[in-house]
């Protein structure tokens, strides 16, 4: 009988690539340029030696005086301007430090040397010291500012913007929902206001009582002000914040790195960065410090993604037409997210433009996608619909070969949102994805697999402290084997389906302290597999038993800002994962033969695991440039990925624990050195880590995972360890952008059984990782891209001999992954021409290039007996991309 999946459809892929006369195929390659320039050192304004004289001045006009004497210009905001502070003070030959430090030694300003220039802030500190100045009022009387932050142009909320008071430490950042809430004394202040892709503004306010302010953010380049030149870089990593181990990417970020077959891929560009590694070659799956590929909790608008890859792993699920911001947290992740190990890919929607309605899309050589958004009722509720296709068939049809042009090879995804304003209080989103591939050589056999997610999400606020959000969400991933002959046909399915309600509160208790807390539940369904045979297939119709489990949470967690420069945040999550009923149960011995088998009926409980999570993470910011971070996050996973393939394959089968599979735990431990470049054109990051995991779940010598014996009887289990350093080094202003990131990590295995008990290899482990990846601006209408990539081979198990029964040659293996693929390199090149933009209409042609120089990387080795010489082994490599041309239209109006 012939055997049919994934595999088979491999060189008809193949072929598709290679289709390079259909597009423009010379290119020119990027020039990588040295990231950073040695500093050069100058000296310190507050140094210089100055004599001045000054009889009750205003404080403004102190400061002009000093300037004129010394020749230092200040930098201050408004609220300094405005003070009504008299400053008396002769000084001769003195410097300037010990000048100011007597002249503002009785009111509550603060100094600090920013190059050759001096600021001067308002410090909070100070106010306890002095009772000068109608700017500034009783500490006691505290006041809270709060709203959303949303884009003036869309009206999409702004996930991540940072408020910052000028002048003082505090400040906050709008949540996943853009609503930020900030507690101040009664006063003048002044709030600087940036997010990634918008311009930055200051508003003045005036606190005497709790305000609501919503804000609009014009979209733009950044522009560093003189009034928050102190706070972060817009898009820089966030210097104060406890949170490490975090990526955020945008879809502005993601739009000219070249990646396989013109198709803008968060997940592929996500693998550029430190600690993330591909799980094979163009593949949509991934590695993180050292965790397997179902250790990654992927969240499509709070959604889970069970498989997060069309076309073998070639696309990923995420049209990027339809996303507003990606946030992968490699260490240390909030209280709010459980149930992987290793890391968690968190992926919003866009909620659609309540302003105008508008149409984007792409047209490229395989694929095409159309985005429609706009306005339901303007300024209160908003639709987006995001569609995307391949048409590989239709190409497969023009071969005069039967075989191929009967052959279905595409796959679709569909994305949908829609949210309404219900008042100043209340928010409602309805979103949905639905995805699926089909491959299929002919009307009667294949496989097809798909995605289906619906969210439904209530924002409310309580207060203008208390905000919350509930949330009811649907996840189903199925997949479908179907083989038909003249005489017989079968089918195999198989299917996980998830039913979720959460809770989520955030309370900004006050200036230093903000509390999240929440309750999660989920219902798990798993049928892994089901048969159904007729005829004389030689294969029996069976229903694999089903798995019903319940998944409960509750978590808390206090973010404290105990001071200027010391930031804790520390919480718990209590999991609790419910075994349930009908099906069988089984007691195994130590060879995995079943000895005992207990029923239990609906809705019995057979097994409750309860794990505690505590997660803790601090900071310490050296300077305004730098800060150190460290953390401790344990976490607990209670479904797995029974998979014996290097790659992810949608016939991979999950399963939950069970009273023999017990919930995986790893305990992360983390510290890293974070630093503003070169007035903050530049940002520095390396961070290390170390990871146990306990319970890890390996194979058998000879396993067979597809059979109709109880999977446990295939298993067995042991504990492993990861441990590795990450450097990032980012470019973020200029014509010239990028990053260079670089992984030097291990991660091994000790399962009973295998290996003789001793710690191996795991096979997604790698040595070293390094991605550089360069953007450049050559002209208002052309960008030139380029990103070149090298790891070491993953580690593998080949045979190490061979011997003979019976005339027929069998391989004989010893120690598990103790060998490795070739190195892995690629060089990747790209360019954008901006054909037309107005403000209606912009077009665009991206041209790239997949592994420009053609080399070729294994994909597979395999052994055989030599042809020429049957006693001889010889090793034969296959190679799936050497040199992949596209050429994508881009659209929008």
């Amino acid at each position: 009988m012939k055997k049919y999946g994934p595999v088979r459809f491999l060189p008809i892929i193949y072929s598709i690539m290679r289709l390079s006369a259909f597009v423009i195929a010379v290119i020119c390659c990027t020039v990588f340029i040295v990231f950073a320039h040695p500093p050069v050192y100058a000296q310190n304004p507050l140094d210089k030696t100055i004599t001045i004289n000054l009889n009750n001045e205003p404080l403004k006009q102190a400061l002009d005086k000093i300037t004129a004497v010394s020749g230092v210009n200040f930098t201050y905001s408004e609220t300094v301007a405005n003070s009504k502070v008299k400053i008396k003070l002769q000084a001769a030959n003195k410097t300037l430090r010990q000048v100011l430090s007597e002249a503002l030694a009785k009111y509550p300003y603060s100094f600090s040397a920013l190059d050759q220039e001096v600021f001067i802030r308002y410090d909070a500190e100070k106010l306890k010291k002095s009772s000068i100045g109608t700017q500034v009022n009783a500490v006691d009387d505290k006041y809270t500012i709060s709203g959303v932050i949303r884009s003036q142009k869309t009206g999409e909320t702004i996930i991540g913007a940072t408020v910052r008071v000028v002048g003082m430490p505090q400040g906050t950042s709008s949540n996943e929902y853009g609503f930020y809430s900030l507690t101040l004394p009664k006063g003048a202040y002044q709030l600087a206001i940036s997010a990634v892709g918008q311009k930055n503004i200051v508003k003045d306010v005036v606190l005497h009582q709790d305000t609501k302010l919503n804000i609009l953010l014009e979209d733009g380049e950044q522009e560093l002000q003189s009034v928050n030149i102190t706070a972060k870089a817009p898009g820089g990593r966030d210097l104060e914040s406890t949170q490490m181990g975090v990526e955020k990417l945008s879809v502005r970020e993601t739009k000219n790195v070249p990646v396989l077959l013109g198709e803008h891929d968060i997940i592929k560009t996500m693998q550029l960065l430190p600690g993330i590694k591909s799980a094979g070659e163009g593949g949509g799956g991934f590695y993180v410090r050292g965790g397997s590929a179902d250790q990654n909790l992927i969240l499509l608008d709070e959604a889970p993604v069970y498989n997060a890859t069309h076309l073998l792993g070639f696309f990923s699920t995420f049209n990027s037409d339809a996303i507003k911001n990606v946030t992968i947290y490699k260490a240390g992740m909030p209280v709010q997210y459980g149930g992987r190990l290793s890391s968690v890919l968190d992926v919003k929607m866009n909620d659609g433009n309540n302003q105008n309605y508008g149409v984007s899309g792409g047209i490229g050589l395989i694929a095409s996608r159309i985005n429609v958004e706009g306005p339901i009722q303007k300024d209160r509720s908003s639709f987006l619909i995001s569609a995307r296709r391949t048409y590989i068939d239709a190409f497969l049809k023009l071969s005069k070969d039967t075989n191929v042009n009967r052959t279905s090879l595409y796959f679709y995804d569909l994305n949908t949102k829609a949210n309404y304003i219900l008042g100043d209080k209340d928010r409602l989103y309805l979103s949905g994805y639905f995805g699926k591939d089909v491959l299929s050589p002919d009307n009667t056999t294949g496989i097809n697999w798909g995605n289906a997610t619906g969210t439904l999400r209530w924002n409310h606020l309580f207060s203008n402290k208390l905000f919350s959000n509930t949330s009811v969400i649907f996840s189903n991933y199925n997949y479908k084997i179907k083989a038909q002959q003249a005489a017989s046909n079968f089918t195999v399915f198989s299917q996980i389906r998830d039913w979720n309600v959460k809770e989520d509160l955030q309370w900004y208790a006050d200036e230093k302290n903000t509390i999240s807390f929440g309750v999660n539940s989920i219902y798990h369904t798993i049928k892994p597999g089901e048969i159904s045979a007729t005829g004389n297939s030689g294969v029996i119709s069976q229903t694999l038993q089903s798995q019903y489990s319940l998944e409960n949470a509750a978590y808390v967690s206090n973010s404290w800002k105990a001071s200027s420069i010391f930031s804790l945040t520390y919480g718990l999550r209590l999991s609790a994962f419910s075994i349930l009923g009908p099906g069988d149960f089984y007691m195994l011995n130590a060879d995995g033969n079943i000895t005992a088998t207990r029923h239990y009926t609906q809705g019995q409980v057979v097994k409750t695991y309860i794990n505690p999570e505590p997660r803790i993470a601090a900071t310490l910011q050296v300077n305004d440039m730098a800060s150190v971070k460290a953390s401790y996050v344990r976490n607990v996973q209670n479904l797995h990925l029974i998979s014996n393939s290097t790659s992810a394959s949608p016939t991979d089968k999950w399963v939950a624990s069970t009273n023999l599979i017990k919930p995986e735990i790893s305990d992360q431990f983390s510290i890293g050195y974070y630093k503003d470049l070169s007035d903050h054109k530049y940002e520095l990051t390396v961070e290390s880590y170390y990871k146990s995991m306990d319970n890890q779940i390996d194979y058998r010598n000879g396993a067979d995972i597809f059979t109709n014996q109880p999977i446990e009887t295939q298993l067995l289990y042991g504990k492993g360890r990861a441990y590795g350093i990450e450097l990032l080094i980012k470019k973020k202003t200029g014509r010239l952008t990028g990053w260079l990131s670089y992984t030097l990590s291990k991660t091994q295995r000790k399962i009973d059984g295998i290996n003789d008990d001793n710690w191996y290899n795991a096979r997604q482990d790698r040595t070293h990782d390094i991605a550089l990846v360069t953007i450049y601006q050559l002209s208002p209408k052309w960008t030139l891209s380029a990103n070149w990539v090298f790891s070491t081979g993953d580690a593998v198990t080949f045979p190490s001999g061979k011997y003979q029964v019976d005339g027929t040659n069998f391989y004989y293996y010893t120690e598990r992954n103790a060998y490795r693929m070739p190195s892995y390199q690629r060089l990747d090149v790209g360019a954008t021409k901006l054909l037309k933009q107005t403000k209606k209409f912009s077009s665009e042609l991206n041209f790239s290039i997949y592994n420009a120089y053609g080399y070729a990387n294994a994909y597979r080795i395999y052994f055989r007996d030599s042809k020429t010489d049957p006693g001889r082994t010889e090793a034969v490599k296959t190679t799936l991309f050497t040199f992949v041309p596209s050429v994508t239209y881009n659209f929008k109006f």
